[in-house]
This record gives structure tokens, C-alpha cells and sequence, in this order.
């Protein structure tokens, strides 16, 4: 059993017993001082720059989106069905999250899109909210179905398309295409990538009607993609995305070293893309069920980012924080590399180039001081700086400079 598997048992155990959400028997951060307005928390951060602890008891909240204004937060409650919640916050008032809509399945990612309405990505649906009603829970409609809703990555993702529309995540069902028996042996296709819509790739939503559509109907970006839940498309077009490696790969050949590899990846996708998840990983190597693979067939990643960092969202930025855009991903992951948020310096594309330097880092628990934390979700504010959703412990944060 993958680690991911394991940790998703926990986390439903947990669930049936009453522990809705990791943040249940979360510790607080402490705070001391003021950053940005509000109580600054002891976390590392670059110089001239400071975290902010905005809100907490948000349960486990996966995304945020604004709206002149108004933030509004996904809680997933749990990984069972149909305990979360979008929430309503604001900066500029007592911090008390109201409760748009209750009974969602496991909402995740959550956008403005271009014609001003609010997308949220349930497990097997993504709905829209008009945030301009008189009653913003009534006209929550449904605008895609059929999401699969099973597996080891059961949420899709969302990211603005700048043509107007979503492109659409779907993960992989399994770590890494495994059978009944717990391998797939070469040379059996994999039948996740053929699935209606296929497992582990990107669908392209274009501007609708409110009629809702099947998500086996919506366009085949690209596939081969294990799990991202990262994108963000440039100014040229190119969308950026970060996907997640498999886990245990010393189950599968004990020389390869789980801790080393493999990397998690940075892709540049452009349309009909076919990356080599779970044929190969890194650079054109055969994964160990596969090893007759042609990798060189396969569209290449951009970048090799840390292994199991787990980059779950990210950023074209160009703003106060750093001396010179950047593209910023938050690290999920608990082990090493994970549980910070870092910054690629970018060319004149907007392509990461060189190393990252840490924005935020120190999200080990310390007692007294801070829990461990995992960053998920980012959005930045018209001032530069940048809220962060970090669902380990059910807070809200902002990374702003310091005045």
C-alpha cells in the first residue's frame, strides 16, 4: 500500500470516528506582533517579509476566490461525502466565516472565472455560484458532471483559462496503474487512460451556457498526467502545471530509492500533450512495471522539481515580495522538500529558470511555537501580498512585506 493510501484510510478512519478534519486536534500557532494588520506567526520568511495568521477553525479548507471583497473558502469537512462547506470571509471585518453552502462532496478547488461567477470543484461535479445574487446559495448550478469521484485523487482542479472557460484536472486512480494484484506488468496499456473522461489528465471547459454538460464529453487537453492540482496559464498560452511522482517505487525495483525518486514534475502543456504517467517518470526512465517503455515518445517536463514535495498550487507572480517575477508553488508534502512555499525566478516567457529560493519555510511543528503545517492553496491581493490556505491546521494566512 502506497503512502497516500495509507494516509487517506487515517483520514476516513478519523472521519467515521468524529474527527471530521485534520485541523480537529490541531495546536495553535503563536503569535507576537503584527504583520499586515494581524498577529504575526513565527514562521520563516525572507527578509523584509512577515506571515500574518488571518482566521482560523475553517475545518479543512482546500481553496479560496474573491469577489470584491468577500473570500470565499472551501471546506471539505472530510474525505467522506457530502460534509463540506463553502464559506464567506472578509479581511476588513471581525474574523467570522459564514456558511454559504453546506452538504458539498469534498469541494476542493474554487476560481473566479472570467464571467464573474465562482467555480467550485466537487469530487464528482463542478458548480457555479453567482456571487452578485440576492441569495448566493439559490442559484448555486451544476455546469459539469460525471466526475469520477473514486481513487487515490478523487478532486479535480481548476485553473482560468485566458481565452475565457476552466482547464479541468482529473487524477489518476491509482499510484501508479496498479491491477487487482497490486502490479501492472508490461506491456498492458493502462485502462485509467482510457476511461471516459481518462484518469490522470487535463480537460479544457469552454465558456457555457447554464446548461450543465457530462465531463466525458468535455475536450482532451492533455494526459499522462498523474495528479496535478497546480496550473496556471502564461501570458503565451502555455499552461504550466505541477504534477505529483508516485509513491514506493522500491516496491517495484528495491534499487530505485523512494526518498530520491521520482521527482515530482513541472510540465509545459500545450494542447493534445501525452506525458508518460505511468510508463515512465523524471527524465525518459522507464518506470519498473514498464521497462520496455519508449519514453522518448512522450511529451518532456519542463523541470524536475523536489520528490514528494507534492506542489499543489501555484503562481505567476510579479509583485512586492520577490525583486523579479516569479513563479511560486506551495509545497504540500510532508517529508523534506514539502510544507513551504518557494519561488522560481522567471524569464521573459514567464518559464521558472535557475533554483528557488524559499518565500516560507519552518512549517515543522514546534511546541509552543507553531504546528506542522502544509500550505495548499494561494491567491494574491491588489497590495502583493499573498493569502494562503493551510488545511493541515484549518487556517487562513497572508504572507505580506513588513512594515
Amino acid at each position: 500500500m502506497s503512502r497516500s493510501c495509507s494516509i487517506l484510510f487515517i483520514m476516513l478512519a478519523l472521519a467515521t470516528l468524529g474527527f471530521a478534519t485534520p485541523a480537529a486536534a490541531a495546536a495553535p500557532y503563536k503569535v507576537g506582533g503584527r504583520c499586515g494588520g494581524f498577529p504575526r506567526v513565527a514562521l520563516i520568511t525572507r527578509p523584509g517579509s512577515c506571515v500574518g495568521l488571518v482566521g482560523s477553525g475553517l475545518g479543512f479548507p482546500r481553496g479560496v476566490a474573491e469577489h470584491k471583497g468577500d473570500f470565499y473558502i472551501t471546506d471539505m469537512g472530510s474525505w467522506l461525502p457530502n460534509r463540506g462547506r463553502l464559506l464567506r470571509v472578509r479581511l476588513d471585518r471581525p474574523w467570522k466565516p459564514i456558511v454559504v453552502l453546506p452538504h458539498l462532496d469534498r469541494p476542493s478547488s474554487i476560481v473566479t472565472g472570467a464571467d464573474g461567477y465562482i467555480y467550485i470543484a466537487e469530487s464528482t461535479r463542478i458548480i457555479r455560484i453567482n456571487p452578485y445574487a440576492r441569495d448566493v446559495a439559490a442559484s448555486a448550478q451544476p455546469v459539469v458532471i460525471g466526475f469520477p469521484g473514486n481513487g487515490l485523487h478523487s478532486l479535480p482542479g481548476l485553473a482560468l483559462a485566458r481565452q475565457g472557460g476552466l482547464f479541468v484536472s482529473v487524477g489518476a486512480a491509482s499510484d501508479n496503474c496498479e491491477n487487482k494484484n497490486g502490479r501492472r506488468p508490461n506491456p498492458n496499456p493502462c485502462p485509467e487512460l482510457f476511461a471516459k473522461p481518462p484518469r490522470g489528465s487535463i480537460l479544457f471547459l469552454p465558456p457555457r451556457s447554464q446548461r450543465p454538460v457530462s465531463a466525458a464529453s468535455l475536450r482532451v487537453y492533455a494526459t499522462g498526467i498523474r495528479n496535478t492540482l497546480a496550473m496556471e496559464q502564461l501570458p503565451s498560452g502555455l499552461l504550466l502545471a505541477a504534477s505529483n511522482g508516485r509513491d514506493n517505487i522500491d516496491s517495484a525495483d528495491p534499487l530505485l530509492s523512494d526518498d530520491l525518486l521520482p521527482h515530482d514534475l513541472l510540465l509545459g502543456v500545450t494542447a493534445n500533450s501525452r506525458y508518460g504517467w505511468p510508463y515512465c517518470f523524471d527524465f525518459d526512465r522507464p518506470s519498473p512495471e514498464y521497462p520496455l517503455a519508449r519514453c522518448a515518445t512522450f511529451a518532456r517536463p519542463a523541470m524536475l522539481l523536489p520528490p514528494h514535495s507534492a506542489p499543489l498550487s501555484m503562481l505567476a507572480y510579479d509583485g512586492k515580495l520577490t525583486p523579479r517575477p516569479t513563479l511560486i508553488l506551495a509545497y504540500h508534502g510532508y517529508r523534506a522538500a514539502g510544507h513551504r512555499i518557494v519561488a522560481y525566478p522567471t524569464n521573459a516567457s514567464g518559464m521558472p529558470v535557475g533554483s528557488s529560493v524559499d518565500l516560507i519555510s519552518g512549517w515543522n511543528a514546534a511546541t509552543g511555537v507553531r504546528p506542522q503545517g502544509s500550505p495548499i492553496a494561494m491567491l494574491p491581493l491588489a497590495d502583493g501580498s499573498i493569502l494562503i490556505v493551510e488545511d493541515h491546521n484549518g487556517t487562513l494566512l497572508r504572507l505580506a512585506v513588513a512594515r
